[in-house]
């Protein structure tokens, strides 16, 4: 059974005009609950057919999720008096809609990938945590070779200049080019500043370019290309949910 939502709450949330606008709606008659006429609008409605003017009303959906294919060239906020933002990305009704959207961490300005967009707080919360241990995974082409060494260290924690190490990290070389640049994959558990930028610099090298691939469960679609976006599946947020973890078990 859904949660209990007022008359006035439920109609503005789907769409249908200003608290004040559905209110006036709901005192002239026009709305209906079950085929009875509803004039109040802090009546609650749960699994009820709702109508306006003879017009069934879908129920909002309490948190919506999207996924960016974020571009190079803008940054990680809903607002900027100076830069373009990736909310800019969106359409205004999107954008300047009723819901407070926001990027779920950051990546960089000159970072390109997967950056989930959502009003769900307690989930953004829960995947930014450090504890949680949630899986992020990087396409990155260093200026410089990684050999054994560089290998080992971060695989084990890199000294990055803050209090603690960085946690232990998977890392594979995809190739080493003749221009003396590296691809590797980079998978790390944390979303510490700069940090993978900082990580290799410490055993030598320079990123000159970074594309996140995946957070938990998502995977940066092929077909999406960049600046363009889509609401997650209903699956897809199950499965990111169960990615977080606490002492080792999946939160279900």
């Amino acid at each position: 059974m859904q949660k209990p939502v007022r008359l006035d709450k439920y109609l503005a949330d789907a769409g249908c005009g200003t608290r004040s606008e559905v209110k006036i709606h709901i005192q002239k008659g026009k709305v209906t609950v079950d085929g009875e006429c509803i004039r109040k609008p802090e009546f609650k409605v749960t699994d009820q057919e709702v109508c306006l003017d003879g017009k069934t009303v879908s129920q909002a959906k309490e948190f919506v999720y999207y996924l960016l294919h974020k571009p190079a060239g803008v940054i990680s906020a809903t607002t900027d008096r100076k830069e373009k933002t990736v909310m800019d990305l969106f359409p205004e009704e999107i954008r300047n809609g009723r819901r407070e959207l926001f990027p779920v961490g950051r990546l960089d300005k000159d970072t390109e990938g997967l950056l989930l967009i959502t009003d769900d707080g307690a989930l953004a919360h829960e995947l930014l945590s450090p504890k949680k241990h949630v899986d992020k995974t990087y396409f990155a082409v260093v200026n410089g070779i990684l050999g054994d060494d560089a290998i080992r260290v971060i695989k084990e924690g890199v000294d990055i200049g803050d209090r603690e190490i960085t946690l232990p990290a998977a890392l594979e070389v995809l190739n080493t080019g003749e221009d003396g640049n590296t691809e590797v994959l980079l998978t790390i558990q944390e979303g510490r500043f700069h940090q993978v930028k900082r990580m290799m610099k410490a055993v030598g090298c320079e990123v000159v370019y970074l594309k996140r691939i995946t957070m938990g469960s998502l995977h940066l679609p092929s077909d999406l290309l960049k600046g363009m976006w889509r609401e997650l599946k209903d699956e897809e947020v199950f499965a990111l949910k169960n990615t977080l973890y606490t002492d080792g078990f999946p939160m279900l």
